[in-house]
């Protein structure tokens, strides 16, 4: 399994925002997990929804749109695992 982190952001009070990330192997299977990496104990920051679009026959594109849940700004990753 490979594991890493794609993109890194910041997203505003109760702000969502759509992320894509391109030219992935279509062979592979890919799964998505947002953290937050600014605390702030007391309930869930973040969700996270993830599209997946065909580029081409060997590509795939995905689209993540991340939901900040708070009344304060939270920093998050974006990371992945590429399971086969």
């Amino acid at each position: 399994m490979q594991v890493g982190v794609q993109f890194t952001g910041t997203l505003g009070p109760n702000a969502a925002q759509r992320w894509f990330t391109f030219n992935w192997n279509a062979a592979k299977q890919v799964i998505w997990n947002v953290v937050p990496t600014s605390p702030r104990p007391g309930g869930p920051q973040v969700e996270w929804e993830v599209d997946v679009e065909r580029s081409s026959p060997t590509a795939i594109t995905y689209w993540i749109t991340i939901r900040n849940l708070t009344n304060q700004p939270v920093n998050i990753e974006a990371r992945y695992a590429i399971l086969n």
